[in-house]
């Protein structure tokens, strides 16, 4: 039996079971479907849910998170990865996308939009322009490391994922692309890619289900900026990776001028799952509007760091505690937590005792769930310092296109350096607060409201500690 017949469901006794779902489920986009005025059927059972997780064993996606099986092809289709692939594809566009409407997938790459949506916005008549996806493997968000496990050892289900998220969206071809200093993970893909075309699995009549597509990996230069998404597309066609202004949309006026769509990696990879086991599925994990599976990234001062699945809305102690070894000196040593990878605004102890990790109780406490990379601090951390040092990784990063944000981070970072030494007046902690509010909201990208953001958290819960440190230094002053 070759590859090909296996992506087409021939093989008896599968490796991997398909649950069966009803169909008349609907997800929490219900208005974009066709029976608007039935509730999900998912959300309708998480209606009494208060949080999430464990993650049962045998409900993981992604199942080679730590390289200990074959990342190649021969050791994917062990573990499930292209069975069926044929039959979702021939199922349709409109299929593919009504089952990640219910699944209520948002994306995995920050701002948490409705997949099912966004990938909708392509399902159109064709106009004659060839229409593209765009898998943003960038990942340059301090703390932030999940795309770099599925890169390196599951590149295979980030391939599929793409053949099949891109016949949802009628394109032609993906661009897969990839952080400069990742040289080992674009490796990874490559081989994937080309064990991919071998097989028959992308190409000329993908899977043989009559489709072509084709996947190209495009590497960048190690630029944060060109994780903005119009910033990639104008890195992978040659160009200074500089935000565009919007509209137009990359939807209408992409990649070479053509409807695109620029997806996270994670987003794309967990496609193929939701496909053969029903959206309904994947729904039924986490609380209504934040369902699935997530990956997290557990950094800073914990025993055991590490990226594992888990399921949305496990409370963040939980996923401490349970996952990486809690926190280096007990819970109680605990200072403060970012949530989502370094431009999401801190939290302290006492939020983090209850909070869940998922979009709506973060927004809830202020703060967001970004990447869910969790960065914790214990209390032998210069928190002052700490995130002096953020907005001097945004300083450096920042495209200088924008003069709030050109300008506003430099003196952002140099009243947070005078912070960190106590050289400050107390007045200037509420002048640093409002210089945050004029940077937010007025730049073309996010990439200043993501230096914003930190500061802001600082000043909202730790302004006492920059308070007493001026203190101290106008002590050692007058001593």
């Amino acid at each position: 039996m070759n590859f090909t017949e296996f992506a087409n469901g021939k093989m008896a006794g599968a490796i991997v079971r398909c649950f069966q779902v009803p169909r008349k489920q609907l997800g929490f986009l219900g208005s974009l479907l066709n029976s608007q005025q039935q509730r999900t059927f998912a959300d309708a059972a998480l209606e009494g849910k208060k949080r999430g997780g464990p993650l049962a064993d045998q409900d993981r996606i992604f199942t080679n998170l730590y390289g200990r099986h074959d990342w190649r092809l021969k050791g994917a289709l062990k573990r499930g990865d292209w069975y069926k692939t044929k039959e979702i594809v021939e199922k349709g566009a409109d299929w593919i996308i009504n089952e990640i409407k219910v699944s209520g997938l948002r994306g995995r790459g920050g701002a948490g939009f409705p997949s099912g949506m966004k990938w909708s916005f392509m399902n159109k008549p064709s106009d004659g322009r060839p229409k593209y996806l765009v898998v943003n493997g960038d990942e340059g968000e301090p703390g932030t490391c999940k795309d770099r496990e599925i890169l390196r050892h599951d590149p295979h289900k980030l391939v599929e994922g793409c053949l099949i998220a891109g016949r949802a969206m009628g394109a032609c071809a993906a661009y897969i692309y990839i952080r400069g200093e990742f040289y080992n993970e674009a490796s990874n893909m490559q081989v994937a890619i080309a064990e991919a075309y071998q097989a028959g699995l992308i190409g000329k009549n993908a899977c043989g289900s009559g489709y072509d597509f084709d996947i190209f990996v495009q590497r960048g230069a190690g630029a944060y900026i060109c994780g903005e998404e119009t910033a990639l597309i104008e890195s992978i066609e040659g160009k200074q990776g500089k935000p565009r202004l919007k509209p137009p949309f990359p939807a209408d006026v992409g990649l070479f001028g053509c409807p695109t769509t620029v997806t996270n990696v994670e987003t794309v990879a967990v496609a193929p799952t939701i496909c053969r086991r029903g959206g309904a599925w994947f729904a039924s994990f986490g609380r209504p509007r934040n369902h699935g599976t997530k990956l997290f990234n557990i950094s800073g001062h914990v025993n055991n760091p590490c990226t594992v699945e888990e399921e949305m809305s496990i409370p963040l102690k939980e996923l401490i505690e349970r996952h990486a070894g809690g926190v280096i000196g007990g819970w109680d040593n605990l200072l403060g937590v970012i949530p989502g990878g370094s431009s999401t605004p801190v939290i302290p102890k006492s939020v983090c005792d209850t909070v869940l990790l998922d979009f709506d109780d973060l927004v809830r406490v202020q703060t967001s769930f970004g990447t869910a990379a969790v960065i914790v601090m214990n209390k032998q951390t210069d928190i002052i310092k700490a995130i002096a040092r953020l907005i001097s990784f945004y300083k450096h990063e920042s495209c200088g296109q924008c003069t709030p944000c050109r300008e506003g981070i430099s003196w952002m970072y140099k009243i947070m350096r005078r912070f960190v030494q106590g050289q400050a007046e107390v007045h200037e902690i509420d002048m640093l607060w409002e210089l945050t509010k004029q940077i937010e909201m007025h730049t073309i990208c996010a990439l200043a409201d993501g230096a914003a953001w930190p500061v802001q958290g600082l000043i909202r819960h730790f302004r006492p500690e920059i308070e007493a440190r001026i203190a101290q230094h106008k002590q050692a002053i007058s001593n």
